[in-house]
């Protein structure tokens, strides 16, 4: 409790209004709704789509593995651009699927370059292709055109199309329009977007045919009730999400203003974290863990220069930058 912590990306500014009362009613006696019903018609709603189109998991990393025990299994290759999220490789591993890497480039602030994932799409025919969008840990959004680009010439492939942090993105477009497809899986996380960390909440949108096909991968009560209560609120909550989306960016754009100033550059990034370049990582993390902050040693993502950092409120995200100055002699350029 007496430690800060920065290095998870989820809202920082705690869960809507009266998820906690909902919690203290919500009955624990009986199994939860296997289907989540309530909160799959209330998604649908939200959406604009069909309840058929979606299906809900205990977060979106329950997903991403309902998605490879469905579709993948020994041999199949799966394309994932690298650095990125590492449950990605251990889901493919977990149904002895080969893994193709395509790295992204530091010289490129990690943009992915697709037209060699086209060309790898082309030469290898990947049975799955994981993208996250926007990038986990790097920050980075595909735009529509390449997005639907890859999609075109990934026919035979399926894709899973990650957008966790989606709700904190600039600029967004609307992936949901390309479902009908038929080899597209969009993953969202409620989890990250109304700070249910300790509940677990997320959701898949899919074709029918493909819903139909993880849903026989699913496990019976997957997604607690008490989750799914939550979940159903959190989405009446309205104007929640846009106003969090309002104060992150305003605690964001201090962050980077003041890394800037001591010269810590931080990398563009179109969603709510950046990657920070400081040198030796884990000595910078446990410099700060001793002060009392977390932030995200990036060397599990194959980044042993990088943090990654995530905004909270403007008086932690002061804190955090003094703390930052006594941890290191840094001259204030600006």
């Amino acid at each position: 409790e007496t430690i800060i912590d920065f290095s998870v990306s989820c809202n920082p500014f705690g869960p809507p209004p009266g998820i906690r009362e909902v919690l203290s009613n919500t009955p624990i006696d009986c199994y939860p709704d296997s289907e989540s019903s309530e909160l799959k018609q209330s998604l649908a709603r939200k959406l604009n789509i069909g309840s058929d189109n979606l299906i809900i998991g205990s977060g979106s990393t329950e997903l991403i593995r309902l998605a490879a025990i469905a579709y993948f299994g020994h041999g199949d290759l799966v394309l994932i651009p690298q650095p990125t999220y590492g449950e990605y490789e251990i889901a493919c591993h977990l149904v002895d699927a080969q893994v193709l890497k395509q790295p992204m480039l530091k010289e490129a602030n990690f943009q992915l370059n697709t037209a060699e994932t086209v060309d790898l799409i082309q030469r290898h025919q990947p049975k799955g292709i994981f993208l996250c969008n926007p990038n986990n840990p790097t920050g980075q959004y595909l735009t529509e055109e390449k997005a639907k680009h890859i999609m075109s010439i990934a026919k035979d492939s399926l894709v899973i199309l990650d957008e966790a942090y989606i709700a904190f993105t600039e600029s967004a477009w609307t992936s949901s329009d390309l479902v009908n497809q038929g080899n597209l899986v969009i993953l969202r996380s409620m989890t990250k977007d109304y700070a249910l960390a300790g509940l677990r909440l997320g959701y898949a949108i899919a074709a029918e045919p493909v819903i139909s096909v993880l849903k026989r991968a699913q496990p019976p009560w997957n997604v607690n009730a008490a989750a799914q209560k939550a979940g159903v609120l959190a989405l009446s909550a309205d104007d929640y999400l846009e106003e969090s989306k309002v104060k992150i960016q305003e605690t964001k754009d201090f962050l980077l203003r003041e890394l800037t100033c001591l010269g810590l550059s931080p990398l563009p990034s179109q969603t709510n974290f950046f990657l920070i370049e400081v040198g030796n990582a884990a000595k910078f993390r446990l410099d700060l863990l001793k002060k009392g902050f977390l932030v995200r040693d990036c060397t599990s993502f194959g980044l042993p220069d990088y943090i990654r950092l995530a905004p909270r409120t403007l008086p932690e995200c002061q804190k955090l930058i003094e703390a930052i100055k006594e941890t290191r002699v840094y001259s204030h350029a600006c």
